[in-house]
């Protein structure tokens, strides 16, 4: 399986979500790459480039070829127009600009794409997804990663965190579905205090329309997502490509390609249905809680 691993230019991911919706929009146009390089007064090869995510584009330029293209929506205007400025990474209008040295660059691509997605799906086998984290779970998890040592920077990161969860209470909320394996329910990440408070959390959680939890227990033995956890990421638009991102202590993975996608599409779809049902997932929350977590 092929791989654009974090050690790539950051905004190659960003830059290549946007090339690909160019493309698409200039193909419905009925447009060569010739006409496009007319409109921007460049060679085809730039609007190659362009396209393949090789190379930044301005946003007058991308005001340029979208209006080439006969695309007028504003919705889709100022979706591309965030995406382009985060591809160039021009990112002063982004909230997360504020954290600095805290985000690496792989993380501060993933915020920029979660910003203007619609939907995420995620299968997890170690951790409650970070959408769904409370304060006190993401502080512990956040220690023991290890990758932040002062108090000042786990504590920038947690807000991070608290800022990203603002979206699923926005006035055009993300939709969360994730998966979770049984075994994230009973690690006791921080102590049984905070263990406690994060799976009432995560069924309060549940009560949004937007969030959908499910966990996949141990009695289903064998299933694909055993390999690791990932997120997959899509967008309002139907132009628009979904993405893949799997995250190791190491780095990170990006998948682009239609097939590799495709893929984690059928393992995320083979997850949610030999997991239990969101409502039987609650019921089994809540048991774990006045077992093995209640005083």
């Amino acid at each position: 399986m092929s791989a654009r691993r974090s050690t790539v230019q950051p905004s190659t991911v960003l830059g290549r979500q946007l090339g690909d919706e160019l493309r698409q929009y200039r193909e419905a146009a009925g447009l060569s790459t010739s006409a496009a390089a007319e409109a921007l007064d460049c060679t085809k090869a730039k609007i190659s480039r362009i396209e393949n995510g090789r190379v930044p584009v301005r946003v007058p330029d991308l005001m340029a070829l979208l209006h080439t293209y006969g695309v007028g929506d504003g919705q889709v205007l100022e979706r591309l127009t965030t995406l382009a400025r985060s591809a160039n990474r021009r990112r002063r209008e982004g909230w997360w600009n504020q954290y600095g040295p805290v985000l690496e660059d792989t993380y501060r691509d993933y915020i920029a794409l979660e910003a203007v997605s619609d939907s995420i799906r995620t299968y997890q086998s170690q951790l409650i997804p970070g959408l769904l984290q409370t304060p006190a779970y993401a502080r512990a998890v956040t220690v023991a990663s290890k990758a932040w040592q002062t108090p000042d920077e786990i504590e920038q990161f947690v807000k991070v965190r608290a800022a990203r969860q603002e979206r699923l209470t926005a006035e055009q909320p993300l939709s969360v579905w994730a998966v979770m394996a049984e075994g994230v329910l009973h690690q006791r990440v921080g102590g049984a205090e905070v263990m406690r408070a994060q799976l009432e959390h995560l069924v309060a959680m549940t009560g949004l329309a937007n969030v959908t939890v499910q966990v996949l227990p141990f009695s289903r033995g064998a299933h694909g997502g055993m390999f690791g956890p990932y997120l997959l990421l899509s967008f309002p638009q139907v132009s628009a490509l979904d993405v893949v991102l799997m995250e190791h202590p190491t780095g990170h993975i990006w998948l682009e390609q239609e097939s590799e996608v495709a893929r984690y599409r059928d393992l995320f779809d083979d997850a949610r249905t030999s997991a239990l049902s969101p409502a039987e997932s609650v019921a089994r929350i809540e048991c774990i809680i006045s077992k093995e977590y209640r005083a």
